[in-house]
């Protein structure tokens, strides 16, 4: 079986920071009027999402119950 290019891990980390930054640019292009603040304000918000998602979805995987996660690989 082949594996996939992408983890899903990573895909959902990427997709959530783009869905993040498309709806910070839109806003922001809504509220001032300019479609170049709007992709620099998106772009923003991307690249600091992806640290951010990564934390969040890093830290639930790891258990924070006190319960171990045993990595299969």
């Amino acid at each position: 079986m082949d594996r996939p290019l992408l983890p899903l891990r990573s895909a959902l980390v990427f997709l959530m920071a783009l869905l993040s930054g498309l709806m910070a640019g839109l806003l922001c292009w809504i509220a001032e009027g300019s479609v170049p603040r709007g992709v620099l304000a998106g772009l923003g918000v991307v690249g600091l999402a992806v640290p951010f998602f990564n934390r969040l979805i890093a830290s639930e995987a790891e258990g924070q119950s006190g319960q171990e996660v045993h990595r299969h690989g």
